[in-house]
Parts: structure tokens; sequence; C-alpha cells
């Protein structure tokens, strides 16, 4: 583990936030790391039509080259197709051709391949792997573990081949871990959950980030973070504000994100007469969420399934509660009440009596804080550099 091993490629959906973090934090240990996101050019059409849904798959949306450094390489791959069922299940042959003239093209070397997510990534990574018998180590995140094998299966067949082909499997959650084990995959599976960046994620001065934000001092905040899209659960979020509102009106609801949902949760919280308590203040640049969440009093994360949540572990490391739902990935993080409050899914009443207990009960944020260093990125990369050794580079 002295010096540096060679070249790592790396397949993923986006080069953004947990992905980008985790090259970033690993890339030392390489002499030069390649990095191949797939891109649906069809998206960019959405610069020029009112197609909401496609602009998170813009290539501005899933790249952020900012402050990259020196041995890093960001390719996107340029792979388009409707969202037919049938086309997203060639994306994985579609995408080893790809990458492999890439590769040809660019003069790529590649000791070592780490696909983030499944399908197509994993797939790809797969067939790579064959063709050029070098390692491959796969990331099972999300849907492409607790879904997509299990809609059909052709699904299955494609998951399946793909694990089985993993020198190393990683997942980040336990509840992931369950998923592989139902389809009958019995090799080792490292569970190393996503990390967040202690240079970003800390206290700050709560007076300080609300004037920053044009927040009121003299009210309680609630903040969630994450894409407006039905498994997110703003919706019950919403209607336990309503419920929130009888007990005490002092209480602000924050929601940072942007996505289809927007239109539709305008209308709720107008419908229910929540203007003047629920805030739908769009997108920000991921450097900024911390002083959003410095600015709140409680993280809420309602979301109806999860296969981590780190964004739940940034608001800790901030010193701030959590009032989440059992959705998967939270119980594996709250682990104790010193931490925050869970709920189950779906329950707007049960929801608005823990963020009323939440917002009444005085929390030590010092042990919040405390709590969430071993998932800061240099603890996760020690990890996950421990099974790169294992493979024989």
């Amino acid at each position: 583990m002295g010096g540096k091993k060679g070249s790592l490629m790396v397949l993923s959906d986006h080069y953004l936030t947990f992905v980008k973090d985790q090259i970033e934090c690993i890339a030392p240990k390489f002499e030069q790391v390649d990095v191949c996101v797939r891109h649906n050019t069809l998206a960019e059409v959405s610069n020029y039509l009112p197609l909401n849904r496609l602009k998170p798959f813009r290539l501005c949306s899933i790249l952020d080259r900012s402050e990259l450094p020196g041995n890093i390489s960001v390719y996107p791959c340029s792979l388009p197709y409707l969202p037919l069922e049938q086309m997203k299940k060639s994306l994985g042959d579609r995408l080893f051709r790809t990458v492999d003239d890439l590769i040809q093209k660019e003069q790529i070397k590649c000791d070592l391949i780490h696909a983030h997510f499944l399908w197509p990534n994993g797939y790809a990574g797969a067939l790579l792997k064959e063709k050029y018998d070098v390692p491959l180590v796969v990331t099972a995140h999300g849907y492409d573990i607790y879904d997509l094998p299990f809609r059909d299966q052709a699904w299955r067949d494609r998951i399946v081949w793909t694990l089985e082909a993993a020198d190393a499997i990683i997942t980040v959650s336990q509840s992931n871990e369950v998923c592989i084990r139902r389809l009958g995959v019995m090799k080792p599976v490292h569970v190393i959950p996503n990390g967040f960046r202690s240079d970003l994620f800390y206290p700050r001065d709560q007076g300080e980030c609300r004037r920053t934000l044009g927040l009121p001092l003299d009210r309680k905040i609630l903040l969630t973070v994450g894409n407006l899209v039905e498994v997110k659960g703003h919706k019950y979020l919403v209607e336990a504000m309503a419920e929130v509102m009888k007990e005490r009106e002092d209480v602000l609801c924050v929601i940072v994100g942007s996505g289809p949902l927007k239109g539709k949760l305008e209308g709720q919280i107008k419908s229910l007469g929540l203007e003047e308590h629920v805030h739908l203040v769009g997108g920000k640049p991921h450097e900024e969420i911390p002083i959003w969440m410095n600015a709140c009093d409680v993280f809420v994360l309602p979301s109806l399934r999860e296969s981590f949540g780190i964004v739940q572990v940034e608001a800790m490391a901030c010193g701030k509660p959590v009032v989440a739902t059992r959705n998967g990935g939270s119980e594996e993080i709250m682990v104790s009440e010193d931490y925050g409050l869970l709920m189950d899914i779906a329950n707007s009443r049960d929801l608005a009596e823990r963020i009323l207990i939440a917002s009444d009960r005085q929390w030590d944020s010092v042990n919040l804080r405390v709590f969430t260093e071993h998932f800061s990125w240099e603890n996760i990369c020690r990890q996950l550099y421990g099974i790169y050794t294992l493979l024989d580079l």
C-alpha cells in the first residue's frame, strides 16, 4: 500500500456528490484515474424545449469538474436512448462498445475497473473485464439492486450475471445486501456506506447562516434536501406541516431540491394554505447545502425508500438532529434516539408528531458531530482502498 497503483477506470451515471467525492479522495493512490460518465444526449433537447423531466440528465447537470485533480480525466460517453424498456435493456452492451471505443481512441490504460451502479455500468464493466483481463469492483447503490432485478427475469439475469462476474462487490447498506442475497448471490459482499466531506459539513453559526440565506431568526426551521420526485415523500411532509400548524405556528419548512413534482407540490401547499410555512427554494449547489443545514433546527427525511441517505449524515455532521422514515437506509444510521427519531413511511400524522417532539427537545450537537466521524470520506476511502489492495493489480 506504499506506492501508487497504476490506473483506475470508473464507470458511473454522473460525476457529482458521492461519486465525485469518493473518486477525488481515492485518486492520490493512483497514477491516473479515468472516469466514463454515461450521458443520454437526448436530454439536451430540454435546453430548448420545456421538458423539465429531462433537465436533470443534461451534461451540465451530471458533471461537476470543479477543482478536478490533475490525474483525473472525465469523459462523457454519449448514449442516446428513449425511456423504453427494450432500449434500457440494451444499454449494457451499448455502453460497453462506447467505452471500448473510448479506450482505443484515447489509448487509456486500465489496471482496475470500478463500476458505480450495476446497470448499465456494472454490466459494461464485466464485459470490459472479460476483454482486458482486469479486476472489476462493482458498487450497488439503490434502485439497481432493490428494484431493477425484481422487475422480471430478464433484468434479474443481467444483474445476477454482473454480480457473479465481479471480483469484489460493494453496497452501501445492509438492506441492499439482503437484496443481493435474495438473488441467490452468495459471494462476499462489502457494506461500505457513502461518505461526507468533513471540510464542508461542520457546525457554523446558525444566525449568520440564516442572515446569509435571508431566513427568519425567530422561527423554528425544518429542512429537507432532495430531488422533487415521488420516492422522496415530500407530499407527506407537506401534509405533516398542516398538522404541525395546529400545535405551533412558528415553524417554517424549507424544501431544497428541484424536479418534476415542483408544480404538484406548489398546488398542494396552496390548497392547504401553507404558503407562509412551507417554502420550495429550488436546487442549490452542493457547497451551499451546509449553510442551509446549519440554518435549520431539525433535518427531515420523509423518503419512501433510501439505499443509505448520506444527506442525513451531512446534517448530523452540522450538529442537527434528524427525523427520518424507516426507509431501508435511515435505520442503519439512526441507531439511537440520541441522533434523531424514526417513523414509518407514508404516515403524515406520525411524521408531524415526531417533528413536534424533535423541535421541542434539546439535542447534543457535539455528540451528533462525533457520531458522524466514521462516515468521513477519509475513513470510507481507507476501507475502499483496502478492497482494492486485495485484488491482483
